[in-house]
Order: structure tokens, then C-alpha cells, then sequence
């Protein structure tokens, strides 16, 4: 079987690392040869493309609602062509636009909804007064007409709330069902029974208004005010990074919050943490949670919808439905504080991800593809015989 992954870069993020992890798998399975493929050479993570088949094609779609639409994909489809992929799987927006405005039937093709899509959402009156609902419309309708005219699509949603967003809005293509995966052995560590009295706590994510580092910072007042003895790290960097920065100074939290900004060696950081915290307005699903998991870690967080498949109240982490700062500072407090408790959620934390290992979540990824193909040959005969 010949996969081709296209993404539009590697940049920091959530997706990224889960094609690579993917692509990586899939490499080590007979009978598959897979090949990445992005529109930049910007690369965040090389230590996971060194042994990967991986080329860069400048591609690029410019959809214009009232003007005629810029097509930049020559090279993109001379490369899908001579690689000649049995599947075609797409990761993130700008993937999905360019990548369809290609045209090879031959291939299955998959879309994975790393997020819910605004530009999905169904038609309403609002949509002709909106411009820019009235952009995610037309660009709804040209991705449809390319869907049909490559053979149709199927779109892998990442958690159960995201399911049911896809199969409200993209009928009538196929949506499955795949919840996310990590590379377990990567972040898994034999944790002992903590000697420190310090409550060492940490947060990964890009700084965004949806990661709600701000959130954190309110926690980390609060906790300072009940003379709590904690660090917390953030890892991560983004345009609300100056502005964390200036409220750590504003509530005199220089001794007790740190900002390590983008880091390749995530895990060494989560191995020497504590707890994980975690304030997203919205997740679709939690990958940096289940990397914590894995690392022993119990989980608090605020309600992102995605991510109530992974958490387990009590068991492996406690998520908290409003943004309360004491509220979240007490529960956890509670973990902490309570020994038995907090070896509890350790090691459960630690079997739960286990669950969601790449290997096997790639075992789940080949099935969908090979039910695909059958599909395929099966209508193919179909239509002769009829």
C-alpha cells in the first residue's frame, strides 16, 4: 500500500507531531511505503523527519468568491503522480483545499479533523449578510465539488465530539471515528514516591487566547496567596507570550512561574512535573494530555468538550466545567495533598494512555484505509456488472 500524508508545514503543533508519529509507525510496516508531503520546508521537529521519506512542494489555492480563483498546484500534482498513492490522507485546512484542487481519482482519499472546521458549519440566512461566512460557504462548495470529482472522501474525526460535528455538517462523505494517538514509549517514565515538599506543576500549548495561559496565571495567584510551595512551568510560545510574561511581573509570580518557550525534549520537562494543567476554551481532543498521562501525570483541566473521552474523574484527572481560579487551584491541592490519592491517578493515568499508542492507533488507521479500497473495488464491479 502507498500512503501519501500531506500537511502544510511543520510547525509547533498538535498535528504535526501526530503525522509524524504516524508516519513514522507506518514505515515500520511491511508491504507499506508512506511519504510525507508539505508546501513549506519549515520544520520544528527534526530529530522525527530524519529517517523519513519527506519532500517539500511549493503548492498554494487562493479561492476568491467574486474573482476568478489562483491555482499554484503543477508541482503538487506532478508529485502526487509520480508517487502514484493508493490513499491520500490531508491534515489541516489549507492541506485540504490545496491538495483537492488536484485531481487523482485513483487514490481513497481521508481528510483528518484535527479540529471542527468553521468552514464546514451548514448554510443559515446570516451566511449571505457575513462575509466571511459567506467565504467558508463557497469554499464549503468547492471542496464538495472536489470530493466528487477525486472519487468522494472520508473524514477521521478525532473524538466523539467531533464526530458528531462532521456527520452534522459534511453529509454525504463517510465520517469515522479515530480518537487520537501519542508515541507512549516517548513519554512514559517509571515515576518514584516524590521526596520534594515543592508542588511542581506544567502546561504545554501554543499561547492563544483558546489556550487560556492567562487562566493559569490566575491559578498560580491564588496558590500563591495560600502560600502554597509550587513552580509552574509553561512550555510553549505564541503572541500572548509578552503579555504572560508581563502578568508573572504584575502579581510578583517571577519566582514561581517560568516561561521555557518552544522545547524539543517535552518529555524530560513532564518527567520532572508533578501534575499537568490544562485551561483550553476548546480542545478537540488533548494529545498534551495523554503525553502527561503517560508520564504518570494527573490530569486538571478545564472543560474543552474533546477532551471529556481522556478524562476519567478521579481516576486519572478532574475536569472543571466553569473558569474558576480557586475552584481549580483547590482540586489540585486535593490530588496533591492526598498521597494515596495521587499514586492512585498516577498510576492509572500511566495504563490509560497506554491505550492510546501509536502502534496500535495505526493498526486502526490501516484497517480504515483497507476498508476503503474494498469499498472502492466493490463499487468499481458494481458499475461494470450493472
Amino acid at each position: 500500500m502507498r500512503i501519501l500524508h500531506i500537511i502544510p508545514r511543520l510547525n509547533q503543533g498538535g498535528a504535526e507531531r501526530l503525522v509524524l508519529d504516524i508516519c513514522n509507525e507506518l514505515q515500520e510496516r511491511p508491504d507499506v511505503q508512506v511519504r510525507l508531503l508539505t508546501f513549506s520546508e519549515e520544520n520544528a521537529y527534526p530529530y522525527l523527519t530524519e529517517s523519513l521519506d519527506w519532500k517539500v512542494v511549493p503548492a498554494s489555492v487562493h479561492l476568491s468568491v467574486w474573482r476568478k480563483n489562483e491555482l499554484h498546484i503543477t508541482a503538487l500534482q506532478q508529485a502526487i503522480e509520480d508517487f502514484q498513492p493508493d490513499i491520500i490522507h490531508t491534515h489541516l485546512f489549507e492541506a485540504e483545499i490545496v491538495s483537492r484542487s488536484c485531481f487523482y481519482p485513483e487514490a481513497r482519499w481521508f481528510s483528518h479533523c484535527h479540529d471542527n472546521m468553521k468552514q464546514f458549519r451548514n448554510l443559515t440566512l446570516s451566511t449571505l449578510l457575513h462575509k466571511e461566512l459567506l467565504t467558508n460557504a463557497y469554499e464549503k462548495h468547492y471542496l464538495y465539488q472536489r470530493y466528487n470529482a477525486n472519487g468522494g472522501n472520508t473524514f477521521i474525526a478525532i473524538s466523539n465530539d467531533n464526530a458528531a460535528y462532521f456527520r452534522k455538517v459534511a453529509a454525504p462523505f463517510r465520517v469515522e471515528l479515530l480518537l487520537n494517538a501519542i508515541n507512549y514509549k516517548r513519554f512514559f517514565c517509571i515515576r518514584k514516591p516524590s521526596e520534594h515538599t515543592c508542588l511542581r506543576l506544567i502546561n504545554t500549548g501554543s499561547y492563544t487566547d483558546n489556550k487560556n495561559q492567562q487562566f493559569l496565571i490566575q491559578v498560580a495567584k491564588y496558590l500563591k496567596e495560600m502560600q502554597v510551595d509550587f513552580m509552574l512551568t509553561l512550555l510553549g510560545d505564541g503572541k500572548n507570550y509578552a503579555n504572560i510574561a508581563q502578568q508573572i511581573k504584575q502579581y510578583g509570580l517571577e519566582q514561581y512561574v517560568v516561561q521555557k518557550g518552544n522545547v524539543n525534549n517535552v518529555e524530560d520537562y513532564l518527567s520532572q512535573a508533578d501534575i499537568y494543567v490544562h485551561a483550553a476554551l476548546s480542545e478537540q481532543f488533548g494529545l498534551v494530555l495523554l503525553e502527561a498521562m503517560a508520564a504518570g501525570l494527573p490530569v486538571v483541566t478545564l472543560d474543552g468538550k474533546g477532551n471529556r473521552d481522556i478524562i476519567e474523574e478521579g481516576k486519572n484527572g478532574f475536569m472543571l466545567y466553569e473558569e474558576n481560579a480557586e475552584a481549580f487551584a483547590n482540586k489540585i491541592l486535593e490530588v496533591w495533598n492526598n498521597k494515596e490519592l495521587y499514586a492512585s491517578m498516577s498510576g492509572f493515568a500511566q495504563q490509560f494512555a497506554k491505550n492510546y499508542d501509536i502502534e496500535s492507533y495505526v493498526n486502526k488507521l490501516l484497517k480504515l484505509y483497507g476498508k476503503s479500497i474494498e469499498l472502492q473495488i466493490s463499487k468499481h464491479i458494481r458499475l461494470v456488472y450493472s
